[in-house]
């Protein structure tokens, strides 16, 4: 498939991906409740408060109850567009779909079509840019955005998580960073009150579930967080996690580069190779941080933002092959992958790394938009630590959402009733 592909490019400057539709019984997808884009052609999928700066797309996609804000974009790499619509999926906290009816948390029929799209200005891959905003719920909770073609539902295009939230309860935080033993070594604990004067809680110690997400992570979470305390007289849950599986590992800061600009490209970008189209992106060779000390970096935190500095309008932002490379004196027991939010957090194939025995390295190659991307490395083995090329440091900076879920019994869901970000080691 690459030599094919390769030759074609010689021959013809601008390239559109093209990917027909999913009628043949055989393509058939599966619903995923996770953030996924199930053709190949469709890429940089984000969901944002809206703004114009760059710095919203660095944002959670979370918003309150009552605020609509939240928009979806994404970059539909074909010369035409297509007819798009999505619908809002409600889940319970550990995103299974509840048994809510549309009519149970939507105010309006729950069908939109997708009707803002721009063409791409002279990109070396056309594409088709779509915005979204989403709709207006009535429950706070946990939601799926599912955007499929045409009328027909199992035609899916995408799917990308949004939480609503309603301040019903307040939190404090004594500030200690505490920990098992050896544990403070590489773990970061946060240790919090809940205040719930203003809701009745029936029951908080089984019906109330607190999750911890890191960095925007959903492969990073601690769940089902129960309460150290119940104080009922003054209406207060303590958090003081001393138990090591509802920690969470403080990480390394995470590698990144600067492609803003393809002709004045920044930091750790090796060279663009333009004898190409698209363009070719080389990142500078990277090394193991295993066993070396903590270094600050300015990252994102995992997150990318696209932006473009050779033309401001944003659709003329280009596309270009991305290629890393990691070196490893041997390869280890297991499958190594690129890992950010550009992935989705995801042990995808598409971001799987191959060995090359020779050279002693692994390397991958990504279509990527140009911007400004955080990235890793991880493992996926029975006998390797997922993160054996990065370490742990219990320094690392780190961003932090501590989300309240409060199972009521009218309606019978999880709803979403306290919300808070907060940062570890601030810089």
């Amino acid at each position: 498939m690459k030599k094919w592909y390769l030759v074609l490019v010689v021959f013809v400057s601008c390239v559109p991906l093209t990917q027909t539709s999913t009628g043949d019984p055989g393509d058939a997808k599966v619903l995923s409740l996770s953030d996924q884009s199930y053709e190949p052609q469709i890429k940089t999928v984000r969901v944002y408060p809206d703004g114009t700066s760059p710095e919203v797309q660095l944002l959670p996609t979370v918003t309150k109850l009552g605020n609509w804000n939240l928009v979806l974009e994404f970059d539909d790499l074909q010369e035409s567009r297509d007819s798009y619509y999505a619908r809002v999926i409600h889940c319970n906290q550990d995103w299974t779909k509840s048994t809510l009816s549309d009519l149970d948390f939507m105010p309006q029929y729950n069908e939109f079509p997708l009707l803002n799209f721009e063409f791409s200005l002279d990109t070396q891959i056309p594409y088709v840019h779509y915005k979204f905003k989403l709709p207006a719920v009535k429950l706070p909770g946990n939601y799926v955005l599912a955007v499929y073609r045409g009328s027909d539902r199992n035609d899916l295009i995408i799917t990308k998580r949004f939480m609503v939230y309603d301040s019903r309860v307040s939190f404090s935080r004594d500030g200690n960073l505490l920990g098992a033993g050896a544990a403070t070594n590489v773990n970061q604990q946060l240790n919090f009150t809940i205040n719930y004067k203003n809701i009745d809680l029936v029951n908080p110690m089984d019906n109330v579930n607190v999750t911890i997400r890191q960095n925007q992570r959903w492969d990073n979470l601690a769940t089902s967080v129960k309460p150290t305390f119940v104080r009922d007289n003054i209406r207060e849950l303590e958090y003081r996690v001393f138990d090591p599986s509802k920690m969470l590992k403080g990480g390394n800061e995470f590698r990144w580069f600067d492609l803003r600009s393809l002709n004045y490209p920044g930091r750790n970008v090796q060279r663009v190779d333009k004898t190409q189209k698209p363009f070719h992106v080389f990142i500078q060779a990277d090394v193991s941080r295993q066993g070396q000390p903590y270094a600050i970096f300015n990252d994102l935190n995992g997150n990318y933002q696209s932006d473009n500095y050779d033309f401001r309008n944003p659709i003329s932002a280009n596309y270009a092959y991305v290629h890393f490379t990691l070196r490893s004196p041997q390869p280890v027991d297991g499958a190594v992958y690129l890992n950010g939010a550009f992935t989705n957090w995801s042990t995808s194939p598409d971001y799987q790394m191959m060995y090359d025995a020779i050279k002693k390295e692994y390397t991958a190659t990504v279509l990527l938009r140009q911007g400004y991307y955080d990235y890793q490395y991880v493992v996926k083995s029975a006998t390797v630590p997922y993160d054996y090329f990065e370490g742990n440091h219990f320094e690392t900076e780190n961003d932090y959402e501590i989300l309240v879920y409060y199972r009521s019994f009218q309606p019978q869901a999880d709803l979403l009733v306290g919300y808070i970000q907060l940062t570890q080691n601030p810089r």
